[in-house]
C-alpha cells in the first residue's frame, strides 16, 4: 500500500517536466496539437495556407524550421502561446 503526498506541487518545477520540455522540439508540439485536434498533416497544411503536406511532415520531423509566419498561424489555430512553435 502507499499513501499519496497531499502537497499540491507545480507541474512546470518538476525535474519531470524540465526534461520533457528540453526534448520537445516546436515539431514534436506541432505534431501533438495535430493529432489532439484528429488533424491529418494534409488538413493542417490547407489550414496554414495550402502548405504542401510534405512540408508539413518536414517540419515536425525538425527537417524544415516553422518559420515565424507559420508559428503565428498555429498559435492562433491551436490556441496557444507563439512560443510553442518557435525555438
Amino acid at each position: 500500500m502507499f499513501t499519496v503526498d497531499s502537497k499540491l506541487m507545480n507541474v512546470f518545477e518538476t525535474d519531470w517536466y524540465k526534461k520533457i520540455k528540453s526534448e520537445t522540439s516546436p515539431g514534436d508540439t506541432m505534431k501533438i496539437y495535430r493529432e489532439i485536434n484528429g488533424m491529418t498533416q494534409e488538413a493542417l497544411g490547407q489550414m496554414l495556407g495550402n502548405i504542401p503536406r510534405q512540408h508539413i511532415s518536414n517540419m515536425e520531423k525538425g527537417i524544415r524550421a516553422i518559420s515565424v509566419n507559420t508559428a503565428k498561424k498555429l498559435s492562433k489555430l491551436f490556441k496557444v502561446p507563439l512560443e510553442k512553435f518557435i525555438l
